[in-house]
Parts: structure tokens; sequence; C-alpha cells
């Protein structure tokens, strides 16, 4: 009788090994360090009591069954975290040299968001180490109003150990075009990347084509190249436009005079404008006055000498 109960215990105890190896089977990611609120796969050989799925505190902590001390596991590689418990299972004698694996099941503190003029904004954890173009492939790219810079922000720890936010910002065109492999930037996990609108600037007035043009360059444009953009002048547009901008820090708009026809004439220099500036070309009324005075009466004086009004005052 005790030689059957042996035998049911020794399948009982191979049926609870083969259980758990269906769980661990797709621990397998690669090995980064481990972070709060990651799944860890540990196994201790011959000990199947060990052998669980256990998930990372938000302390960075874990804990094992009869092991009383819990043990860190932030900032650990896989086999720094088999080490340690290992020692603390030897620390309180509970086993003689274990061997201890551990694998990483889901990462759950490197997500990396990419946000803003994508197609599809994302969040996903890196299991590997990932490319900026890696990531934003997952977004399905940038969308056409996207601005020249890719602005990548980390947070890591500062002079007085508080944490601080560090921002890369990347140009969308050397990116893009490859020809300098430098801008393709690896991140680890725990960035977040952001893809910025361009910016516009608004030209109204006397202009063939009014409307907002995307500023594509950081220093920004200039009044030559936005009045390029709109096809040109109108006719009477006015010698004098102006620029309204909006003050850093308050709701107001200042009022930029430009010298337009100097600047047309290359008697002045051409004036930078920043994004969302508003160029205004007015009317020049005075001058349209003028040549509507003259046309009337070039109108009038047709009109005489072709007899029409003669004959008007005949009849």
């Amino acid at each position: 009788m005790s030689r059957f109960l042996l035998l049911l215990l020794c399948g009982l105890l191979a049926h609870a090994q083969q259980s758990a190896a269906p769980a661990l089977a797709g621990a397998n990611l690669p090995a980064q360090r481990i972070g709060p609120n990651d799944l860890v796969a540990v196994s201790v050989y011959d000990a199947p009591e060990f052998t669980r799925t256990i998930r990372v505190g938000d302390d960075g902590m874990i804990r094992l069954p009869m092991v009383q001390r819990r043990i860190s596991a932030k900032g650990l590689l896989p086999s720094e975290l088999e080490d340690s418990i290992g020692g603390a299972l030897e620390d309180e004698q509970i086993l003689v040299s274990p061997v201890v694996t551990v694998t990483i099941v889901e990462y759950h503190s490197r997500p990396i968001s990419v946000a803003g003029a994508v197609y599809r904004p994302t969040t996903f954890q890196a299991d590997t180490a990932v490319s900026l173009l890696d990531a934003l492939t997952r977004a399905d790219g940038l969308r056409p109003e996207a601005g020249p810079e890719i602005l990548i922000s980390r947070s890591q720890p500062g002079p007085n150990g508080d944490p601080m936010t560090l921002i890369q910002r990347v140009p969308a065109k050397e990116l893009l075009s490859g020809a300098d492999p430098e801008w393709n930037v690896m991140l680890q996990g725990g960035e977040e990347v952001r893809v910025p609108e361009a910016g516009k600037v608004f030209v109204v007035g006397n202009v063939k084509k009014p409307g907002a043009f995307r500023v594509d360059d950081t220093a920004g444009t200039s009044v030559l190249k936005m009045l390029a953009l709109s096809e040109g002048l109108m006719p009477f547009a006015s010698k004098l436009a102006y620029v309204y901008r909006k003050e850093a820090g308050s709701g107001s708009k200042n009022e930029i005079e430009i010298p337009l026809r100097d600047i047309m004439e290359r008697k002045a220099a051409d004036v930078t404008l920043q994004e969302n500036d508003i160029l205004y070309v007015p009317d020049n009324r005075s001058k349209r006055a003028k040549i509507t005075a003259l046309e009337k009466i070039i109108g009038f004086g047709s009109a005489t000498a072709s007899g029409v009004l003669i004959w008007g005052v005949a009849r």
C-alpha cells in the first residue's frame, strides 16, 4: 500500500511539472533590464513549488513562497535576478546550491509612444532595441502635415535625483533621406516620440492667392517666399505691408510695419516671418481712386469723340 502511495505521489509531482511547463513555454523575450510591472518566469530546478510567473511590483520588488524577504528585481538583467533569487534561497536555508532560471514573459516597463502627425498613434513595449524609423513605421508613417522636426522625450534623474525630461530634436528630412544614419536614433523604452504639425504663415489682402502656407524650415520663412507661394501681388497693392505676431506669454498681437515696395525693389532686406504670423498686404486706396477717376475721364473722352454724347444732346 505504501508503495502504491509513493508511486501516486511521484505521478502527481510529474504532472505538476508538466503542467507548469506550458505556462513558461512562451517566456523567451530578449533579455532587457527588468522594471516595475514586468512579468517574469522563475524556474528552480527540482523545486516545482518555486516555478511560477511573477509580476514585478510597482516598487520593483518580487516575492517568492517561503522566502521571508522580498527580492529586488528593478534594473537587473534576468541573469542577475537569477543570482539574487538563488542567494535568497540559500541565505534562508531553503535550498542548497539552487539552479535558478529567469526569463521575461511580458515587458510593461519599456513603453514607447508615438503621437502627433502620424497616421496611427500607438504605444508599444520595446522588447528589443527599436530605431526611430521602426517606431514611426509602427505608427504607419508621417502625415503630409508633419513638421520639419521629430521630438524624442526621455526622462532621467537630474542632479538632485529628481526626474528631468530631455528632448532630442531630429530633422525629419535627414532621417527619411538616410543620408546620415546617426539620425535614426535607437530607442530603449520609456521614450515619447512626438511629431508636431508644421507651422503656418497666413497671407491675406492684395495677393493673388491668399491662404495659409506651411513653414518647412525651423528658422522660419520670409516675406518674399510667402509672396511667391501666394502667386504675387494684385494691382494697387500698398507699398507697405503689416505683420501681426502674437507676443509670447500673452494673448496680445504686435503690428510690425514691412517696407514691401523696398523689399520688392531690393532696396531693403527681406524680413523673416515666424510660425503663426499673419502677413497683411493692404489695398492702396488712393492709387485705386486715381486710376478709377482716370479711367472714367478716358471713357468720357472716348464717348465724346465718338459722338455719342453729341447725338444724345441733339436728340
